[in-house]
């Protein structure tokens, strides 16, 4: 039986701890299960920035790169860890493995867990107690608004030298103007299409229900948008049995509030796929409870969406299901990428775990209402992992 290489960057803050959390779930699969894992923890970001001067260990792009089978990130970024140009140390590890391992499709699920309220209060629809909220957002994760900092971060990574910050006068502005540009091009539209229309696919079948793909974007005013809405219908034509629905991103935010059950997976552009999939954690009961999978042809990285979070850094306070919901998102994508079916039964063990911990009156973290600590969270999840293991080999 081969090992599963796996890098795990705990990063910063509150990121190292959920991250524990994690490492301690795989080695229960290990002891447990039948499958082994090659665990190569790197230290990173701005509080190693600060520390020793680097944002992470010379070489360690390329051990991403060339001697993974996947990357467990714990989260980047701390206060006044800003390197000589102002950029945040730290975004060589992130933004640079996106960018360099060409992770183009950030895919975000928003699933509404029974025993976890939603965060917006208030709300008339009784039909969310029955937890029908269960989506996957998808955000074009190269191009668009980032692509100039994703390119300069990736240079970076590989060590090159930063580009240089473009400086130009534009018509009717006085002063000086920082501008970025926003390219969307033809492949990079086509590939998240697709993506997203075979995962839709994937769902149809997993969940016995057809499913839809929403085009978000804002196509009435913007060029690029323009493009990226009419490379959304020529894909469609190739699906024909999977629903194909546009909205602008204004009026889209309302519905994802409103009407969060009557979508199943989601498309956006860059910038509006960061902003749009932050207002969806609150229909999961908040960011910690939002997982997230970057994948590319090639490569793979998974991470929680809620950042370092320093404030509650070193305090035990701070809900580890976003990190053990993007290692579920791990062993499924191991399990697609390699064929390999055990993978994805232990992916959906933990899953279940996930669930089964969340609708008992086990410890809960403060965000959802409990008065939980991260590692006591970690552990009754690690424990039904393990008994749920037991009772599958019995």
């Amino acid at each position: 039986m081969s090992a599963y290489r796996i890098v795990a960057l705990p990063g910063d803050g509150t990121g190292r701890e959920v991250m524990t959390e994690a490492l301690k779930v795989l080695d229960v699969f290990q002891k447990n299960g039948d499958v082994e894992f090659e665990i190569r923890v790197i230290p990173c970001g701005g509080q190693h920035y600060l520390e020793t001067g680097e944002q992470w260990p010379e070489g360690s792009f390329e051990i991403c790169r060339d001697e993974s089978d996947a990357i467990l990130l714990g989260a980047i970024g701390w206060p006044d860890a800003r390197l000589p140009n102002g950029d945040v140390a730290g975004g060589e590890v992130i933004l640079g493995l996106r960018s360099g391992l060409d992770l183009y499709a950030n895919v975000r699920p928003v699933k509404l867990y029974q025993g976890v309220h939603h965060k917006v209060h208030g709300v008339y629809k009784e039909i969310w107690k029955s937890s029908l909220v269960d989506l996957v957002m998808v955000r074009e994760n190269t191009e668009g608004l980032y692509h100039s900092l994703l390119r300069r971060m990736a240079q970076s990574a590989v060590g090159k030298k930063d580009e240089k910050l473009i400086i130009e006068k534009f018509p009717g502005l006085e002063g000086e103007v920082r501008w970025d540009p926003r390219p969307i091009s033809r492949a990079g539209s086509e590939r998240i299409h697709k993506f997203c229309f075979d995962l839709a696919v994937r769902r149809s079948a997993k969940l016995g229900v057809p499913q839809s793909v929403t085009c978000v974007d804002k196509s009435n005013v913007l060029r690029g948008c323009q493009f990226f809405r009419s490379i959304f219908r020529e894909i469609a034509e190739s699906y024909p049995k999977i629903g194909a629905k546009e909205a602008y991103i204004d009026a889209f935010t309302m519905w994802l509030v409103r009407d969060p059950e009557d979508l199943d997976v989601v498309v956006l552009p860059n910038m509006f796929g960061d902003i749009a999939t932050d207002l969806a954690s609150v229909l999961q009961g908040g960011m910690g409870m939002a997982a997230s999978a970057n994948l590319g042809d090639k490569h793979m990285m998974f991470e929680p969406v809620h950042g370092s979070s320093p404030k509650h850094a070193g305090k035990n306070r701070v809900n580890p299901i976003a990190m053990l919901s993007s290692l579920q998102l791990m062993l499924e994508n191991l399990s697609l990428r390699h064929d390999d079916p055990l993978l994805d039964k232990y992916g959906n063990i933990l899953q279940q775990a996930i669930s089964q911990h969340l609708s008992s009156d086990g410890p809960k973290t403060y965000d959802i209402g409990g008065t939980g600590t991260t590692s006591e969270v970690g552990d009754a999840i690690a424990d039904r992992v393990r008994r749920l293991l037991r009772n599958d080999k019995a």
